[in-house]
């Protein structure tokens, strides 16, 4: 039995952490014994493999500084039980996979890369330099699986090997995620949201390139044309930046007619209880889940032109430039004002991509085939 160790940091809530369950679970019931290495134990999805064939393991790390002891814990952890392959997720962890790889020798490294045309310049330092260290020692792993035609033409700018890089788009489980008027009405009434209202959201974290402020600056404009039109924001934040953007809420006369959800366990009855979901993204996204997800559920979307965005959403939705309201609102217009039976054909088709093209079982066959084929075997 091949032996797989998924390698990140937590089991935050996040797209990257999402496909990491999705992609463990399914290969563990495929027959591979899989098991998940995190650096901090705990975390928004560690939930998802109780009763499962996964085996979740944390390093217990206590925080930034603390270096030596986790690495010592990590070296063990890989010694006593050497796997056929350790598949890191994103940047600290895929760093780290290719530097303890001299103990594990016999060991495949194969990194993940989920983001794209990211602004390095709105985190801090110690961000940016990783990122720079995760570019040069990009040639050591044996294969990186982009999420991402978008990511994958980011890495390779930025000094990653094009010809280690295989493309694998998320997998949507579209039993998970499927239309359910019901829980989609419940919320909207524990919202406060009236039948009458249509109401549009963003789903993610608040976060720089998640681009809310652009989102409220569109919702602005959008509730001075149509009175009925309700928003909301799902997700959480830094606090202080989270703060910023109610601030900014309030500067747009926004008060009355947006919801700030907060993180949300259920996302099936979210993406149902829209009308409209919305992607307001400047920068940075690879595949972005919440689009499949939503698309799964027979909601239209709306999307900034990051990543594959375009991609995903195919001609089910509409996708415009970032970083601009006006277009954002524009796209959401042109959607309201559509005849229902229009409306309802695009969500149709919207499941209908899903289903065809970003299924679970392509990711895992597609995943499968990376990690153990004779190419990747003979990558280094």
């Amino acid at each position: 039995m091949k032996k797989i160790i998924f390698f990140i940091r937590a089991l935050d809530a996040g797209g990257a952490e999402r496909q990491l369950v999705v992609t463990a679970k399914g290969l563990a019931e495929r027959g591979y014994k899989v098991t998940v290495l995190t650096f901090y134990s705990g975390g928004f999805y560690a939930h998802e493999f109780a009763d499962t064939k996964v085996t979740l393991l944390s390093l217990h790390k206590k925080g930034r500084w603390d270096l030596l002891g986790f690495l010592l814990r990590l070296i063990r952890v890989l010694r006593q039980q050497p796997p056929d392959v350790i598949y890191s997720y994103l940047g600290v962890a895929n760093i780290l996979s290719v530097l303890i790889n001299p103990f594990i020798p016999d060991t495949r490294v194969a990194w993940g890369v989920r983001a794209s045309n990211m602004n390095l310049e709105e985190y801090d330092w110690l961000s940016r330099w990783s990122y720079r260290l995760e570019c040069r020692l990009s040639r050591f792993a044996d294969i990186i699986i982009a999420n991402s035609h978008a990511g994958l033409k980011f890495a390779v700018a930025h000094g990653f090997p094009g010809k280690k890089i295989t493309v694998i788009p998320n997998g949507i489980n579209t039993e998970r995620y499927y239309p359910d008027k019901l829980a989609g009405e419940a919320l909207r009434k524990a919202w406060g949201v009236a039948e009458n209202e249509l109401l549009i959201g963003v789903v993610g974290r608040i976060d720089p390139m998640k681009g809310h402020a652009v989102f409220l600056e569109a919702a602005a404009l959008g509730q001075r044309k149509h009175k009925q039109l309700r928003f909301v924001c799902v997700g959480a934040g830094e606090a202080e930046y989270e703060k910023s953007m109610h601030q900014t809420a309030t500067d747009q006369g926004l008060d009355n007619v947006l919801i700030w959800a907060g993180r949300h366990a259920d996302m099936h009855a979210v993406y149902n209880a829209l009308d409209i979901a919305s992607l307001s993204s400047l920068y940075g996204e690879g595949f972005p889940n919440v689009l499949g997800e939503a698309m799964a559920c027979g909601t239209t979307c709306v999307a900034t032109d990051v990543g594959d965005s375009a991609l995903v959403i195919g001609n089910t939705g509409r996708v415009m430039p970032a970083n601009n309201s006006q277009a954002l609102f524009t796209a959401w217009n042109e959607l309201l004002l559509l005849e229902s039976e229009d409306f309802t054909r695009l969500s149709q088709q919207a499941r209908k991509r899903v289903i065809n093209e970003f299924s679970v079982k392509s990711l895992l066959d597609r995943t499968e085939r990376t990690l153990f084929s004779e190419k990747s075997n003979g990558l280094r």
